[in-house]
């Protein structure tokens, strides 16, 4: 039965991903997430209580398997300034990504408290990865630093999901400004 549970919530989680991806929050619904699943709408709350409830739990599951991978491209390079590049870029290589894609969605919805703080703390997570590295590099303020250069990226990641530009472009742009940026 636990094992039964456990594959009905991932399920869920999976088609909330890509309600997400396919129609941001609007389409995170839970008769959507009744009929991707095959679930009685009834049932959809028997794993969850609320949209709100969905999403912590992506961002608890999803959140720290995307953190690890802009972790693990830093750590395939040696200087800071190389750490500072593979931050930036990875993250924009994840745009695509239906597990980013929810994180996006997620991040601009409407969202309890709790909810909120959770996607706060996670990405205060990613952000102290690169603290370390702008020390490195003589920044007095390394963590304001971070919060400016996650900055980059956002508005990055924001430009990239509109589709206005080439995704390479935009990429080699924050790339440049990330760099120059945390040199001054």
């Amino acid at each position: 039965m636990a094992e039964h549970r456990s594959m009905q919530r991932a399920a869920l989680l999976d088609a909330a991903r890509s309600l997400l991806s396919e129609g941001g929050t609007e389409a995170l619904t839970f008769p959507a997430l009744a009929e991707r699943t095959g679930l009685a709408r009834s049932s959809v709350y028997e794993y969850f209580r609320s949209r709100a409830a969905v999403v912590e739990e992506l961002c608890e599951v999803d959140f720290p398997v995307w953190a690890a991978e802009v972790a693990a491209a830093m750590e395939r390079t040696a200087s800071a300034e190389g750490k500072v590049e593979a931050y930036v870029r990875q993250q924009l290589a994840l745009v695509g990504d239906r597990r980013h894609r929810a994180v996006v969605a997620i991040s601009a919805s409407e969202l309890d408290a709790g909810a909120r703080e959770k996607i706060r703390a996670a990405h205060g997570g990613l952000v102290a990865m690169i603290v370390e590295a702008l020390g490195e590099m003589g920044h007095e303020q390394p963590r304001l630093a971070a919060m400016l250069l996650q900055g980059v990226v956002d508005a990055a990641v924001r430009r990239i999901e509109l589709g206005a530009e080439e995704p390479a472009a935009v990429t080699e742009a924050a790339v440049g400004m990330a760099l120059r940026g945390v040199k001054g």
